[in-house]
C-alpha cells in the first residue's frame, strides 16, 4: 500500500521495531521511507501542464458511457476548460500513477488538476463545475450528499457501465 506524502510517496510496510497496536485490530503497520528507486510522478508528469494548466479528464476509451460522458461534457464547455486523455493511453497511465492509482486501474474517471486529482464521483463534481450554467450549480448541491452515498451510486454504475451501454473496438475521442 502506497501512501502520498509532501515530496513523494511513502510505503507503508510492517515494521517489528515501531508497531502500534489495537485490541480490536492488531498490528498496524508502519510508515517506511520511500524506495530510491520509486519515481516521483508527479515531477514525471509535470510537463503536462507546462504549456497548458487546463485539468485533463481521463476517461475509459472504449466505454460507450465513457466516450458519451466525454461528449457531453466537450458539448457543455464552451470555453474549453477540459483537456482529454484515455485511461489506457500511455499519457493516461502515467496520469494515473500521478494520481496514485494503477496504472491499469480503468474502474474510475480521474480529473487531473496541476496541484490534485480527483476520482469517481468528486471527478464527476468537479468536471461539473468547469463546464456552462446550469451544472456547476447542481454540482454545489450535489456536494452536500455524502461521499459514501454518491460513490455508491457511481460504484454500482461504473461496475456494469459494459453491461448497460456496451463497449467499443477502440477509443472514438
Amino acid at each position: 500500500m502506497a501512501l502520498l506524502v509532501p515530496g513523494g510517496c511513502a510505503r507503508l510496510s510492517p515494521s517489528s521495531s515501531s508497531r502500534v497496536r489495537s485490541r480490536r485490530f492488531g498490528t498496524f503497520a508502519a510508515l517506511s521511507t520511500p524506495r530510491k528507486d520509486a519515481v516521483d510522478w508527479v515531477a514525471a508528469t509535470s510537463s503536462f501542464f507546462e504549456q497548458d494548466s487546463r485539468p485533463i479528464m481521463l476517461f475509459d476509451g472504449v466505454c460507450n458511457l465513457c466516450n458519451g460522458g466525454v461528449r457531453f461534457v466537450r458539448a457543455n464547455d464552451r470555453n474549453r476548460r477540459i483537456r482529454f486523455e484515455a485511461l489506457q493511453s500511455e499519457a493516461g497511465k502515467k496520469l494515473l500513477r500521478r494520481s496514485g492509482r494503477d496504472p491499469d486501474d480503468i474502474s474510475s474517471v480521474v480529473l487531473v488538476e496541476e496541484e490534485r486529482s480527483y476520482i469517481k464521483s468528486d471527478a464527476v463534481l468537479k468536471i461539473m463545475e468547469y463546464i456552462d450554467l446550469p451544472f456547476p450549480q447542481l454540482a454545489f448541491l450535489l456536494q452536500f450528499v455524502p461521499i459514501f452515498l454518491r460513490d455508491f451510486a457511481y460504484d454500482n454504475v461504473a461496475n456494469n457501465r459494459y453491461a448497460f451501454f456496451g463497449r467499443s473496438e477502440s477509443c472514438e475521442i
